[in-house]
């Protein structure tokens, strides 16, 4: 019976699993092997070169490939830090707001805020872009009914990537919120009452109750908001091509250019791996500072 069992849940997971491995861990430990080589894209694996840690040190080093590295990944830990600061505050306020039947014009946000998650980055982006636009954008524009003049959202290096981010955070606010709502649906109505009986005010049953019981949710959210972060391409390519001066050059972008439009695999590869590592890092510390956090 057992074995029968066996052999038919690995019937069944067979698919998925060949799915898995061919377009994900086979391309990510070709990945892991062309970062120790020397390879150029637009000639095939049969004629890369091995350089041990070459790539990692090159990338790391004094020169210009190193500097530029270095400030892609300078970029990508800032908007991937602003985009989580932002989104999972506005993701709990706005899902309160949704939750609470009580407040009025909830349906209407619940679909607002549904629909900005629904619209692809790619289109996302091309109208973010004429929101900045510095003369005829209607940003601006508002901006000039309040007598505050025209701000250079995007051709700034001190607020380009700033303004990355908050297209990013309203594309991406109402999933976040769609999981802050589904972790609000978990929480007894029962230890609410409770705490109304006692007297306990609403700032103080969201501080005791709501946040505590929201933290694994919360968990969930900042993991896949930073891994989402990360992955940022769209924007930058379609709108800064990671100017001006190189404030919005984050890795991906880099790693692209690097790789593809100079054909420089082995060190693009090492970009990625460079990349890959530190996502697992800050997911890992992540998860042991909310663990600990629950053991005390």
């Amino acid at each position: 019976m057992t074995s029968s069992y066996r052999a038919s849940a690995g019937i069944m997971l067979a698919p998925a699993v060949t799915l898995i491995g061919v377009f994900i861990v086979i391309p990510m430990l070709l990945t892991v092997w062309l970062s120790f080589q020397d390879w150029s894209t637009q000639t095939p694996f049969s004629s890369v070169r091995f350089v041990g840690i070459d790539n990692f040190r090159e990338i790391f080093g004094p020169t210009s490939i190193g500097r530029d590295f270095k400030g892609a990944l300078t970029n990508t830990a800032i908007y991937t830090a602003l985009s989580v600061v932002l989104i999972l505050p506005l993701s709990v306020l706005f899902g309160l707001l949704v939750y609470q039947r009580d407040i009025a014009g909830g349906t209407a946000l619940r679909t607002v805020l549904f629909s900005t998650y629904m619209v692809p980055m790619i289109a996302v982006a091309l109208v973010w872009s004429k929101l900045y636009a510095p003369t005829e954008g209607p940003i601006n524009q508002m901006l000039g009914l309040i007598g505050a003049g025209p701000q250079p959202w995007l051709s700034s290096p001190s607020s380009a990537l700033t303004s990355i981010v908050f297209l990013n955070v309203w594309q991406q606010v109402g999933y976040f919120t769609v999981l802050a709502i589904a972790g609000l649906t978990q929480i007894p109505g029962s230890l609410y009452e409770a705490a109304t009986l006692d007297g306990a005010s609403r700032a103080e049953q969201f501080r005791f109750i709501t946040l505590p019981l929201l933290r694994r949710t919360l968990l969930f959210s900042a993991v896949i908001a930073i891994i989402n972060a990360v992955q940022v391409f769209e924007p930058v390519a379609l709108i800064t091509q990671g100017g001006p001066v190189g404030s919005t050059n984050v890795l991906t972008y880099h790693i692209r250019r690097v790789g593809i439009e100079r054909a420089q695999g082995g060190l693009g590869s090492a970009m990625a791996v460079m990349l890959m590592l530190a996502l697992v890092v800050v997911v890992c510390a992540l998860f042991a500072f909310v663990n600990r956090r629950d053991s005390e």
